[in-house]
């Protein structure tokens, strides 16, 4: 398991367009495109990133690139090294367990919102759409579009809730992170199990029933720690250190 891992965490050949970056942008826009990358599986937990290979794949300076991942670092998505570079980040299973305590009330919160909020046919039709969308990723095991469609679901969630706040509040990208860490680790009946989770606050929500949205966010993450619980320790490993 260990080795599949690694395997993954070795430097690859960069997918220029799933982190493209706009020109004249700053270090700002670089730590987007590099949160995008892990997202779309350009990137992966452990993987080493290299100076020379980024600057001139993305078409920045070394001074912008080494600024982006100093605010990376700092929000726990690249781990830097003194001797040996920066690295995508892994997390252990406490520090995912963590995070997930820290996410859990502020996404009832967020379907709490949307369940009160969700009054029209349009908002009805965009969060089942896009609980169907993260159903339809897994159906075709598509990882990468997985966690895309996840994050949008959540962006979804809180446009209807109507709480501009609850987003920057969301650890969303520290959740992108382990979420890309585990996905190809965890078992048929984990991915399904967490998969199905979104079409069941969807329902909720359209349906604007607020108590069974809540409940079933907390269903939702109690299955998410039982797949943590359930990994072996090799999912945790760290090739940074």
């Amino acid at each position: 398991m260990a080795t599949r891992l690694k395997d993954m965490a070795d430097e690859t050949t960069l997918d220029a367009e799933a982190i493209k970056v706009d020109a004249g942008s700053a270090a700002d826009k670089v730590s987007e495109a590099i949160i995008r990358g892990i997202r779309a599986g350009v990137f992966v937990p452990g993987q080493h990133l290299v100076e020379p290979d980024l600057t001139q794949r993305l078409g920045i300076s070394r001074g912008s690139l080494r600024e982006a991942l100093k605010h990376l670092a700092a929000d726990g998505i690249v781990t830097l090294n003194r001797y040996r570079g920066a690295y995508i980040a892994t997390l252990d299973r406490k520090a995912v367990l963590d995070l997930l305590q820290t996410l859990e009330p502020l996404a009832c919160l967020a379907a709490r919102l949307a369940a009160e909020h969700c009054d029209t046919d349009e908002k009805r039709r965009q969060i089942v759409e896009a609980a169907n969308a993260i159903d339809e990723a897994n159906r075709n095991h598509n990882r990468a579009l997985y966690l895309e469609q996840r994050r949008q679901f959540y962006s979804v969630l809180v446009a209807i809730g109507g709480n501009g706040e609850l987003e920057r509040a969301m650890p969303l990208t520290r959740t992108d992170l382990f979420r890309a860490q585990i996905e190809s680790i965890q078992s048929e009946k984990q991915r399904v199990r967490h998969a199905s989770g979104y079409s069941k606050i969807a329902k909720a929500v359209a349906e604007n029933n607020v108590g069974a949205a809540d409940r079933a966010v907390q269903r939702h993450f109690a299955g998410t720690r039982s797949t943590i619980e359930e990994l072996p320790a090799a999912a945790f490993a760290s090739f940074a250190s």
